[in-house]
């Protein structure tokens, strides 16, 4: 393998954290399919587990992800009390098949993770989380919301933030599965994989108020490497996100990649956003990430896969 080649089956390997932390010891590009690292699948549908089903498929299938016994942290977007229909939440039938595939794949237990803004136990009865797992054996459901929830983290290469308290639950895990909405934001115009990774840190309001919020971000992706992310685009609410109500359009669809800047350069590029069509460059968090060598931002260079399930 020359240099260029080792260079970037690394930069797509499943890692969870970037200095410290577990990885997952068996990657997608060391199981085979050696371009995997650089493809995107996008699949249409109307039934949430034949999707989930044929994204893993395209990417080379669930066992190049799981290994049998490990621990598979899922984080869904499941922060708002707000019914599936309002597209601010994670459709929780997308939510219960890639926990029910994972757990087929061989994984010993599934953790779903998240942080929610409303009330954790109303936002999960409300959103249809809970009822999306709670029939699901060897899967839980995990409100985080104590600083002891956190561990510190230090960014190698801050741009904004040295240090960020990620959950622990998501560090110790074999493998973490980031599961976003797509949908608008006020503060960055379109929240998919990387800014869902907000879910996963103690202390929000720094994000927004006391330092730059896109090189924050990408001071996240540093150190949270999810193994896959698959965008929820069942729904989107294209405006007045991240909390809504807004206007929601139904393109049934998900996103999947081992890149977590490809597939959500990809993911923004199939909707308007508050009334604007944006290339991925414009998304500053994105470019930066980029340039951080932590993913690919230029879709020319990506294996586009587009099916329906």
């Amino acid at each position: 393998m020359n240099r260029r080649a080792f260079l970037q089956a690394a930069a797509a390997l499943p890692v969870l954290l970037r200095g410290g932390g577990k990885a997952n010891a068996q990657s997608p590009i060391s199981a085979g399919g050696g371009d995997l690292g650089r493809t995107v699948a996008l699949v249409h549908g109307s039934d949430a587990e034949k999707m989930v089903r044929k994204a893993f498929d395209i990417l080379g299938g669930a066992r190049r992800f799981v290994r049998t016994g490990s621990l598979v942290a899922v984080k869904p977007n499941v922060s708002f009390a707000n019914a599936p229909d309002w597209g601010n939440n994670t459709n929780p039938e997308v939510l219960a098949a890639v926990c029910k595939v994972c757990r087929e794949a061989g994984a010993r237990k599934v953790l779903v993770l998240d942080y929610p803004l409303a009330r954790g136990a109303e936002a999960l009865r409300q959103n249809g989380a809970e009822q999306a797992v709670k029939d699901l054996r060897g899967v839980s459901l995990r409100v985080l919301g104590a600083e002891t929830d956190f561990r510190p983290v230090r960014v190698s290469g801050a741009k904004a933030l040295p240090e960020i308290q990620v959950a622990r639950e998501a560090l110790d895990a074999d493998l973490l599965i980031n599961l976003p909405v797509a949908k608008a934001h006020d503060a960055v115009a379109a929240s998919l994989g990387i800014k869902n990774l907000m879910g996963l840190i103690w202390d929000r309001s720094v994000f927004h108020s006391q330092v730059e919020i896109h090189a924050a971000l990408c001071d996240l992706a540093r150190v949270v490497r999810p193994g896959l992310t698959l965008i929820d685009m069942t729904r989107i609410m294209v405006t007045n996100g991240p909390k809504g109500p807004g206007e929601v359009v139904t393109p049934e669809a998900l996103v999947a990649s081992v890149d977590p800047v490809a597939v959500d350069a990809f993911a923004l590029t199939q909707s308007r956003f508050n009334g604007r069509k944006l290339a991925p460059r414009q998304l500053r968090y994105l470019t930066l990430c980029h340039e951080a060598g932590l993913g690919q931002i230029d879709l020319g260079q990506c294996r586009i896969v587009k099916e329906s399930a």
